[in-house]
């Protein structure tokens, strides 16, 4: 058997607790499957409003909860929750706060309309998965991010976090799936990721202030880029189309065989 390494998955939502999706449907399969292969695993998501605390037995772990992440000129605290998915010895662990998860809604309100904060959201979260990582002590060889709310957290482990021991050997993984969003986020985005470690050059990527500025940044300070097989729109094909070196670009066969050529790659990006 293998030596064992350990896998951090980082995504927007999971089953059973959010959204019956291609996304979840993923974050769900595949750290049980590399948990079969003796893959150390952590998971890590959002805690969206949506998401019933009670029905899922989710409880709040006071250990790692009660810090403050800086988000522009303003702090706030971040609540870290936990539960476990009964049909797998899967734990979950939840990013929380009051004034970007409890609402009722996940990316856009209840008339469809985005949500002004979702950039604060996503850098929130990004910041909240590594103070959490560092928190349990846990050091990852490889940190698979899905979709694009865990888009900033290959750019904050190579600047704001490049110091702290426990990432210094991680690689990240990047995967693109098809949910681009044609909104806007908020102009002022950059001016809020920007600290000692990261200049506005750094962020150039980013200055489309959309979904594809964000696909651009996440692949750029990744090691490896996992795409869909079918083509996505023509926007986020230019995005893909531009990545360098190119072999930085897996596409790899979904359903029966995607426990395997994501295990062969993580293996591949390791050595």
């Amino acid at each position: 058997m293998a030596k064992s390494f350990r896998v951090l998955y980082v995504a927007s939502e999971i089953k059973p607790f959010l959204n019956d999706t291609y996304v979840s449907d993923i974050v769900r399969k595949l750290p049980q499957g590399m948990q079969e292969k003796g893959v150390e695993i952590r998971i890590l998501v959002p805690k969206f409003g949506l998401i019933n605390e009670r029905k899922n037995r989710l409880h709040e772990v006071v250990r790692l909860s009660g810090m403050n992440i800086p988000i522009g000129d303003e702090d706030r605290p971040l609540i870290i929750k936990v539960a476990s998915i009964p049909t797998a010895k899967l734990q979950v662990y939840f990013i929380d706060n009051e004034d970007y998860f409890k609402r009722k809604t996940v990316f856009s309100n209840k008339k469809g309309k985005f949500h002004k904060d979702n950039d604060e959201r996503c850098l929130f979260f990004c910041k909240g998965v590594l103070e959490t990582v560092i928190k349990l002590g846990w050091a990852p060889d490889i940190i698979h991010c899905n979709d694009w709310m865990s888009s900033l957290i290959p750019l904050l482990i190579r600047t704001s976090y490049s110091d702290r021991h426990i990432f210094e050997k991680t690689k990240c993984i990047y995967s693109i799936y098809e949910n681009s969003f044609k909104d806007k986020l908020d102009k002022k985005m950059i001016d809020k990721i920007i600290d000692e470690d990261i200049d506005e050059k750094m962020l150039s990527s980013l200055k489309s202030n959309d979904y594809q500025g964000l696909i651009k940044i996440a692949s750029e300070y990744s090691d490896a880029v996992i795409r869909p097989e079918k083509n996505l729109n023509k926007a986020v094909e230019d995005s893909i189309s531009n990545i360098s070196p190119k072999n930085k670009v897996h596409k790899l066969p979904e359903g029966e065989k995607s426990v395997e050529s994501h295990y062969k790659l993580y293996n591949e990006i390791l050595k």
